[in-house]
């Protein structure tokens, strides 16, 4: 524990509401993530190399403890060499982005196929603060298109490298994350390149629920693994909230009113969606400021047009956390032998501290003992000094994740 957290005092960090708005009718968007859609999405990321079903891995002694009928979390540091779920969603666009260009059916939509194309010609843009961006430039390199990704200048070294392993440059500008995305937007409209972002607004659209839609082989593969089981709570971790409204989305088509329930967790810095449900007027409000949270993934603060709309309809309990909650989470998987970054432990790192420490948590969430949980560790080691620095509570914390500016092009 860090010494500046008292564990007398852990109560305090996690904030839970309940979305007073719920809406049991199926949304218009519900029926873009069917069963039918996501079974061809899947068959479609079988032809991309290196793809594999990760692990969903049941927590039996945990859930034991917990005081809880079943645990289950699926590991998403096993996805395609990238340790992160994110690929999902950049292979599916670009691939149907290219097949529009270039007049291919979608219904033999192959990435196999598609790479035996000359495409040198295309050119892809994004924004992001890792792990989107490094699945953006590493389709577009396997399919031999440009990339430009650009960066908040709170990221860190390890994950600027990572992506420019395989984009044709990085930038990192001087803002957060949506500032980032603002000159995405800029450099595509100048350059005549593809902004693929997993965020939407009005005029934008198409592309992130391309996106969107990518993420579905997540749950196809997670309902697969369950072979006919089913969970009462599923915890979502949300940035811009693209997962978790394809999930949810995709939850309302197959079960209607009797879905499993939804919650939307975020870091309390970037908690755009907590704060937008907490507002209650129906409308996203953004964050704004550093949005410095150690979850780089989840450090977004204005909410996706597409994920508000069915996320502000459909998902029951909203949660707001700080950073220590998914320490917690990243420490007590590691000794399970599970690698979770610091966007993927956070909901473990709940869970443990509301059995530990404040069991209003579990009914503000209507966990029980008859409760089955599924958990998504959406990443692992993605920024492996930061990881193990956190893991090994003796070793050295990086002072400061804003550095990247030194080993990459800073824009202002």
């Amino acid at each position: 524990m860090d010494k500046s957290f008292n564990q007398n005092n852990l109560n305090q960090l996690v904030n839970v509401i309940n979305n007073k708005n719920v809406n049991p009718n199926v949304s218009e968007y519900a029926n873009l993530f069917s069963d039918e859609i996501a079974i061809g999405i899947r068959n479609f990321h079988r032809t991309v190399p290196k793809y594999n079903t990760t692990p969903l891995i049941e927590l039996e002694d945990t859930a034991i403890k917990f005081g809880i009928s079943k645990l289950w979390l699926k590991d998403e540091s096993h996805r395609m060499g990238l340790k992160a779920f994110k690929i999902l969603g950049g292979s599916y666009a670009i691939t149907n982005i290219l097949s529009n260009k270039l007049g291919i059916n979608k219904e033999f939509l192959s990435f196999e196929k598609l790479s035996a194309e000359d495409l040198s010609s295309f050119s892809f843009v994004t924004a992001t603060d890792g792990n989107h961006g490094r699945g953006v430039a590493w389709v577009a390199n396997k399919l031999g298109c440009k990339s430009f990704v650009f960066m908040p200048n709170t990221s860190s070294e390890s994950r600027i490298n990572n992506i420019k392993e395989f984009a044709t440059e990085v930038f990192v500008v001087d803002g957060n994350y949506d500032f980032a995305t603002e000159k995405a937007k800029q450099f595509a409209k100048n350059e005549n390149s593809i902004l693929v972002q997993d965020s939407s607004w009005f005029g934008y659209e198409e592309i992130p629920l391309m996106i969107m839609q990518g993420y579905l082989t997540l749950i196809d593969e997670i309902y697969e693994q369950l072979n006919g089981e089913n969970f009462t709570h599923i915890f979502l971790h949300c940035g811009v909230g693209s997962m978790p409204a394809a999930i949810e989305a995709f939850l309302v088509n197959k079960f209607g009113v009797n879905k499993p329930k939804t919650i939307i967790v975020e870091p309390n810095k970037a908690d755009c969606f907590y704060k937008s449900i907490e507002i209650n007027d129906g409308e996203p409000h953004i964050v704004s400021g550093k949005l410095d949270s150690i979850m780089a993934g989840l450090s977004c603060g204005i909410p996706s047009k597409i994920a508000w709309d069915i996320i502000s309809k459909h998902s029951d309990y909203f949660t707001s956390c700080v950073d220590e909650i998914t320490k917690i989470g990243m420490r007590e998987l590691a000794k399970l032998n599970i690698v979770s970054g610091e966007s993927g432990a956070v909901s473990y790192g709940i869970l443990s501290h509301a059995f530990k420490n404040d069991k209003s948590i579990l009914e503000s969430l209507e966990i029980n003992a008859d409760s089955k949980i599924m958990l998504i560790s959406t990443e692992g080691d993605t920024d492996p000094e930061f990881y193990n620095s956190i893991i090994n509570v003796n070793s050295p914390t990086p002072i400061n994740r804003g550095w990247a500016f030194l080993i990459a092009p800073i824009l202002f």
